[in-house]
């Protein structure tokens, strides 16, 4: 399975991919018509407190993604059930961070890449 991810602010391809937004919370200016979501995972998110802890500094992105990997323990049947969505199609984690490297959108791609297959 194909597992892309991208910034809700920058054009999104019609490519037939499971759009799915991983945020806990819903990007400031963007219309819910324009992302043209599948699912809205707020449970795969970063907790509230891991988020603020994390607050994008690409010097604690090792030691955040080994807290955010043990909270997506707890997460194996919620993505169960969204690789069961996804079927067949390529999945799209979608993502309102401006750091397009350093994001729990990339985190969890490699939590599921190394996880799941």
């Amino acid at each position: 399975m194909l597992i892309h991810c991208r910034r809700v602010y920058d054009p999104l391809l019609m490519d037939g991919a499971y759009r799915v937004l991983v945020d806990r919370v819903w990007p400031r200016g963007i219309r819910k018509q324009t992302l043209m979501l599948d699912e809205w995972c707020r449970e795969l998110a970063p907790s509230p407190d891991l988020r603020t802890w994390f607050g994008h500094d690409p010097k604690r992105w090792r030691a955040f993604c080994e807290r955010y990997y043990k909270e997506l323990e707890a997460s194996h049947n919620d993505i169960r059930q969204l690789l069961d969505h996804c079927g067949s199609r390529p999945l799209l984690l979608l993502y309102g961070a401006r750091d397009t490297e350093h994001n729990n959108a990339k985190a969890l791609q490699a939590f599921i890449e190394a996880s799941f297959f």
